[in-house]
């Protein structure tokens, strides 16, 4: 049998009551380790419970960057999933329309608030 293709998606959202400081920016940072450890603790689940949970791998953040006046947060990640022919296919309005869900319409991300109209899932 063929091992499984792996493939990945973009996800982007904006947090509305984390402001962007510079070491956010700096991917070794204390500060960028820790938000993007709080990233994976709140998102990955979310995915795993999602069409593609079964499949899911993982995300990785990317990048956090400034948004309305540094008052926001954005977050760029890429998630990886397995592409496998008895898995459920990836389809990304499927997945925006589950995180929403999940999210409160793109509104809750645990302790964090989103930008409602930010959520953007790109396959």
């Amino acid at each position: 049998p063929l091992s499984p293709v792996v493939r990945n998606f973009t996800m982007n959202f904006t947090i509305t009551n984390l402001q962007f400081t510079a070491d956010l920016a700096t991917p070794n940072s204390k500060k960028f380790k820790s938000t993007e450890r709080v990233m994976y603790h709140y998102v990955d689940p979310l995915l795993r419970k999602s069409s593609i949970g079964p499949a899911h791998i993982g995300c990785k953040v990317m990048a956090f960057r400034p948004k309305k006046d540094r008052d926001h947060t954005g977050v760029d990640a890429i998630c990886s999933y397995r592409d496998e022919p008895s898995d459920a296919k990836f389809d990304r309005v499927t997945v925006y329309q589950e995180l929403s869900n999940m999210t409160s319409g793109v509104t809750k991300l645990g302790h964090y608030s989103l930008g409602s109209q930010s959520l953007y899932v790109d396959g």
